[in-house]
């Protein structure tokens, strides 16, 4: 018997593999927005590649500034639409499984938390806007994203930690608001390394 036992192991092993590789199959996530050519939102998801879309990006934000969105060729701002036709492609991508967010920052923006009081109204604006709150100037039409990415790239290291902690709490019961971020390579961030040692992020991007 121990060495049925024993000879069954590498078969384990094996199976335990490859149950491993093919859960995690197709849980990659991808920055879209910033790449006129790079098709639609919905043509995006429906390559079925992705798990998890960033859009990108929300540059301008805090400080005093108006919170202003950019997606490269993708939409015009100034149009009567804007944005909004982007609903029914979130939609499409949700009902296919994949999550969408929001990715806040960038390499090349103004974005800057000058103190808690600020950091307060970017997460109710976040939440009103993209997430389950209402407004009657939501960006993005209707559609309620998955959650928040934060690709913080630079001007201050301050309060990251704080919007987490102030977004996480909207997650009720089957909805859910996902936190995600990505770091730059040295460990630990300088950026937002305070904000991912509250463990309230659900994933980080590598």
């Amino acid at each position: 018997m121990a060495k049925r036992y024993l000879t069954s192991l590498p078969l384990l092993a094996a199976l335990i593999t490859s149950l491993v590789v093919r859960s995690n199959v197709g849980r990659i996530a991808i920055y879209w927005g910033q790449n006129g050519n790079e098709g639609t939102l919905a043509d995006t998801c429906a390559t079925g590649n992705y798990k998890y879309v960033n859009i990108a990006f929300l540059p301008t934000f805090g400080n005093g500034q108006t919170p202003t969105i950019n997606l490269a060729g993708h939409c015009d701002p100034s149009s009567v639409d804007g944005f909004t036709a982007l609903s029914h492609d979130i939609r499409s991508c949700q009902s296919r499984g994949v999550k969408v967010m929001l990715s806040i920052g960038g390499g090349a923006g103004s974005y800057y938390l000058a103190s808690s009081q600020e950091v307060m109204q970017v997460a109710e604006y976040l939440w009103n806007n993209f997430l389950g709150g209402s407004s009657p100037s939501r960006p993005l039409g209707d559609a309620v994203l998955d959650g928040i990415d934060f690709d913080i790239e630079g001007d201050t290291n301050q309060h990251w930690d704080e919007l987490a902690r102030y977004l996480k709490p909207y997650s009720k019961g089957r909805r859910k608001v996902y936190l995600t971020a990505a770091p730059q390579c040295p460990f630990p961030d300088a950026w937002v390394g305070g904000a991912l040692n509250t463990g309230l992020f659900d994933y980080v991007w590598v």
